[in-house]
């Protein structure tokens, strides 16, 4: 054990988090108590669990935070393993990206669409469904009844240009907001389709089924056959819409019901949301218990991780065992739903039924992902294992940096750094570098004011010259960029390792670098003359050849994006006081930029943001530049 135990007389018999850090000031784990003094005695008076003691061992020093209460120590627990992310605290990974039926409601004409990913401003989504044909299927029957816009804004503003609805208007399908002149569709009403569109995706069908079936039978009273024939149909779609959630209980409660399956290092959970007794979505973790937690514990964290940032708190919530801390638990959930939020284990009746449901979903996930695992898992450990041994390392490289230089003559030269942990991509920590100071075309250059860059970092915040770490709220720009891999991989040969070895010396660093020639058999190694021949076929060559590629894309990425934005550039660009915002303005005013240039200043101060002094700089500034082909026509 390395980590100084502190005095306890100076430690607060009060709630707070704690967290232990390591020698390069890395937090390594996140921990709450309602008392910290004995809790954290925790740590030094018994024997500890070999996940604990592993934690003890990586650590050197513990720090505390106080929290006002039992709720304000959960949440500030929660924000500090967001934060920085400890190796040893559990992870939790969606087993995939679940898509959503989102509605842009921040739009004035919003729009239908699937999403994925993280909540956004201005939209509502409605899910997580299984699979994206399963919105695009519900879609496809919803907009028969309410027939809001589903096309792209670039398509949008293409018809509105045109000054003509498309297709999906013609068949009934949408209401025409890209030309409401023509269509006569005004923002109260089409804000009224969206909002009923969205209370029938919050489970509300029976005002929409009733109205329906009112009007049907009007028209069809009215021998009005082709409208009733019409509003036949629109039902049959609302219904159509309404049985692909599947019914799960015989009252219309609202609840999420959690399942789980586990083994000592791992364990999978699933949620289905009922809404209205129907299964309105569903999600599912995978997690890596790097800590010693048990089943209540866990299922704690868990309603941690899934209502913190959550767009809707039940009143109801069904778990397969009791939360540690379950008051503590009920009170937060109910300060963010605004009522009372029970939790509950059931034993008996639909409930119990349900659970055992979710749960056999939670058993298929994990096995899912232990025959996905064992071969990917066993892959990893053995192809670093591999690695370390033909470099001659003394430990397996768990953090592999990688760069990369691209470039297409000399403008727009760019770096790239990928960062491997545990053989996988960790996306979190890459960086790109826009090259500032190498005249021309140097590939060498290029590379040494990457390097330069980037251990001149390492070397002030991350290495053994940096200060001592601060408190826990410490910048988390520290958090990634200043930690040492454990093997730096330079694209190129010979020349390019020459440089790594040149800027690790001038810095001060010992840290082990390789460079991997085009030819990926071909590996050279410091002080070496003839390049290391790694077999075909074997794991550490499959990590180096990921690595090479990863690098590879990231720096052309970057590079394509900046000769994007180059070739993109307009005369608006260049005048003083038009920035994106008047930029775009201006263009969906006029259309294009030769129509901009036939405008005379009072017709551009019509464009909303812009004023007298601005238009006369504009136009005057459009007239004193050539028009693209004037000169070649000149020149003729």
């Amino acid at each position: 054990m390395t980590v100084p135990r502190p005095d306890s007389s100076q430690i607060p018999d009060e709630p707070g988090a704690y967290l232990f850090r390591d020698r390069d000031g890395r937090v390594v784990y996140v921990g709450k108590a309602l008392s910290l003094r004995k809790r954290l005695a925790s740590y030094w008076g018994r024997p500890l669990h070999p996940r604990t003691e592993a934690m003890m061992a990586a650590a050197s020093r513990v720090e505390w935070i106080l929290a006002s209460g039992e709720v304000d120590a959960l949440m500030l627990e929660y924000n500090l393993i967001k934060a920085h992310r400890p190796r040893f605290n559990i992870r939790y990974r969606d087993d995939k990206s679940y898509p959503y039926l989102a509605l842009t409601v921040s739009e004035t004409w919003p729009r239908a669409r699937v999403m994925r990913g993280p909540k956004r401003k201005g939209v509502q989504r409605f899910g997580p469904y299984g699979h994206a044909y399963a919105i695009r299927e519900t879609l496809d029957a919803l907009t028969r009844v309410f027939p809001v816009r589903t096309c792209s804004d670039a398509f949008f503003d293409q018809r509105r240009r045109a000054r003509r609805p498309c297709l999906y208007y013609d068949i009934g399908r949408c209401a025409g907001p890209c030309v409401p002149e023509s269509t006569g569709i005004t923002e109260a009403a089409y804000g009224e389709l969206v909002a009923s569109l969205a209370d029938f995706l919050g489970g509300n069908y029976k005002p929409v089924l009733r109205r329906l079936e009112a009007e049907r039978k009007e028209a069809a009273g009215g021998e009005e056959f082709e409208r009733a024939a019409v509003l036949r149909d629109k039902l049959s779609a609302a219904r159509r819409a309404i049985e692909s959630q599947e019914m799960v209980l015989d009252r219309s409660d609202d609840l999420d019901v959690i399942g789980m399956e586990e083994d000592d290092l791992e364990a999978a959970l699933q949620v289905f949301h009922v809404r209205r007794g129907r299964v309105m979505g569903r999600r599912g973790w995978v997690v890596d218990k790097v800590e010693d937690i048990d089943r209540s514990a866990l299922i704690s964290s868990f309603l941690r991780e899934l209502y913190m940032d959550a767009e809707e708190v039940p009143k109801h919530v069904l778990v397969p065992a009791w939360p540690a801390d379950r008051d503590v638990i009920e009170a937060w959930l109910t300060g963010l739903r605004g009522s009372r939020v029970r939790i509950s284990v059931p034993a008996r009746g639909d409930g119990r039924r349900l659970l055992k449901t979710v749960n056999q979903n939670a058993k298929e996930a994990f096995l899912r992902h232990k025959l996905k695992r064992a071969s990917d898992f066993g892959a990893r450990s053995r192809a670093l294992a591999d690695l370390g041994e033909a470099l001659g390392l003394d430990l397996a490289p768990l953090r592999i940096e990688a760069y990369d230089i691209s470039n297409l003559g000399p403008t727009d030269k760019v770096g790239s750094m990928v960062v491997f942990e545990d053989g996988l991509p960790k996306r979190s920590d890459y960086r790109r570098f826009e090259i500032k100071g190498v005249p021309g075309q140097d590939d060498f250059a290029s590379m040494e004011e990457v390097l330069r860059r980037r251990f001149a970092y390492l070397r002030d915040d991350g290495g053994s010259s940096r200060p001592a770490a601060g408190p826990a709220d410490e910048p988390v720009k520290r958090r990634r960029f200043a930690y040492p891999p454990s093997l730096i991989v330079v694209d190129g040969g010979r020349g390019q390792l020459g440089v790594a070895e040149k800027v690790l010396a001038d810095s001060g660093l010992a840290i082990p670098a390789i460079g991997l020639a085009k030819r990926l058999e071909e590996v050279y190694l410091p002080g070496q003359p003839e390049p290391l021949m790694i077999p075909r076929g074997s794991e550490a060559l499959f990590v180096l050849q990921h690595l090479r590629d990863e690098a590879h894309r990231f720096a052309i990425t970057y590079h394509r994006e900046k000769r994007a934005r180059r070739a993109l550039r307009s005369p608006l660009d260049d005048i003083p006081g038009v920035g994106a915002s008047r930029k775009k303005a201006l263009l969906r005013r006029f259309g294009s930029l030769a129509r901009l240039r036939t405008a005379d200043p009072d017709e551009i101060r019509q464009v909303p943001g812009v004023g007298k002094a601005l238009a006369q700089t504009i136009y005057d500034h459009l007239h004193s530049v050539t028009a693209p082909g004037q000169a070649s026509r000149k020149a003729g």
